[in-house]
């Protein structure tokens, strides 16, 4: 009885990704450059620069669908359970790994961590923002949190790509809703790994200068 209750949001949640996948590259001709990769189902972490709530949708929606349906954002729960339009979209549609910002939200002696760690141990690909908030300065990025170090420790076999998503400041500016058609472009470039021995601070400052590098000269530099 619950397979058949639930089969309708299962269709309904593929109609809508679906339908966001084409309303996003109809809207800004996304296109990918897998310039250090190759578009192959194998098990990684896209890490990218995060300045507009479009970055997460346009990586999503440049991934073959063979690829797509194994890829799970790292999202807030706090932001994605607000409402039931959010809590339907985030979990369902794009099938995020949720993680409360709050500490005062999480059970005693709860690790964030685990629930992203599940996740790849189930197999899944994960696309996450190591700066943890948009970046609304003239920095190309903001100083990265530990949680890509902590996943490239606890689990070293997992690739780890730097993603640039460009002109995505000027296709959904902070406050709008209705992106601005202009022409986007992720760019995927060589994966990393914690190297043996190496600290938390010189591993994320090599993590941010290969994803920095991968920006159009220009663009936000």
């Amino acid at each position: 009885m619950n397979a058949i209750l639930t089969f309708p949001r299962r269709l309904a949640a593929k109609i809508v990704g679906l339908a966001i996948s084409l309303l996003v590259r109809f809207l800004t001709a996304v296109r990918p450059d897998w310039r250090g990769i190759e578009p192959v189902n194998r098990q990684r972490v896209y890490y990218a620069n995060h300045v507009s709530n479009a970055d997460m949708p346009m990586i999503w929606s440049v991934l073959p669908p063979n690829m797509r349906r194994t890829v799970r954002p790292v999202a807030a729960a706090d932001y994605w359970l607000k409402n039931k339009l959010r809590a339907f979209v985030g979990p369902e549609v794009f099938n995020c790994v949720l993680v409360d910002r709050r500490p005062e939200a999480r059970d005693a002696g709860e690790n964030p961590m685990q629930a992203i760690l599940d996740a790849l141990d189930e197999g899944s690909s994960l696309i996450i923002f190591p700066e943890g908030n948009r970046n609304m300065t003239d920095d190309p990025l903001l100083p990265f949190k530990a949680g890509l170090y902590n996943m490239g420790t606890a689990r070293p076999d997992v690739d780890l790509v730097p993603t640039w998503v460009a002109n995505v400041t000027d296709i959904m500016p902070k406050g709008e809703v209705i992106p601005l058609p202009l022409i986007c472009t992720v760019t995927f470039g060589a994966p990393i790994h914690v190297r043996d021995g190496e600290d938390k601070d010189a591993f994320l400052t090599r993590a941010a200068a290969a994803l920095v590098d991968l920006a159009p000269k220009g663009e936000r530099l």
